[in-house]
């Protein structure tokens, strides 16, 4: 039986009802005690938020979302891995293989030594909150420009993202590469 399309957006998996509840302001139902919410971007079916069972996995969340679009390389996705409230899983992008969260018993991924550039194409969000000027919410439009464009193929594109202006540009040049 598939899943049905809740009026939010959210695909909800089958068993899993909406909850009866409150809503949160950008309409998602507010997370009952089974379920949890997912943003699943990148070459999937159908991206969005993804409403499945508590205790699903990133297989489960990704068939929910309408499954990988051909071709996709899903090597880089740990598919048997718990899923979280809140998180966001990017298929088939370069980068896009680490959860929003640190999930307990991993491995956190590597940082890039202060002073050695960082690659544009494959750097993580704290990878790129490291490069100077760069905050969370700017290495996030760089993850999300990343995402919605592909790879980057000059430095010069990294203009193109919101809140990288000349001055900005000029400072970051040097701390990075493709």
């Amino acid at each position: 039986m598939p899943g049905t399309q809740l009026s939010s957006g959210v695909q909800s998996s089958p068993g899993v009802q909406p909850s009866q509840g409150a809503q949160a302001s950008s309409g998602v139902p507010v997370q009952g005690a089974g379920a949890v919410v997912v943003h699943v971007a990148g070459k999937v079916r159908r991206p969005g938020l993804v409403r499945a069972p508590t205790g699903s996995r990133v297989a489960d969340v990704l068939t929910l979302a309408g499954g990988p679009l051909p071709g996709v390389d899903l090597t880089t996705l740990n598919l048997a891995r718990p899923v979280t409230d809140g998180e966001q899983i990017v298929v088939g992008q370069p980068g896009g293989a680490a959860p929003s969260s640190q999930t307990p018993g991993t491995t956190p991924a590597p940082t890039a030594p202060s002073g050695s550039p960082v690659n544009l194409n494959t750097a993580t969000l704290d990878q790129l909150d490291t490069l100077p000027g760069v905050g969370p919410v700017l290495a996030q439009r760089i993850l999300d420009y990343r995402t919605q464009n592909g790879p980057f193929t000059t430095i010069d594109q990294l203009q193109e993202v919101p809140g990288v202006g000349p001055k900005k540009f000029d400072s970051l040049k040097p701390h990075v590469h493709l």
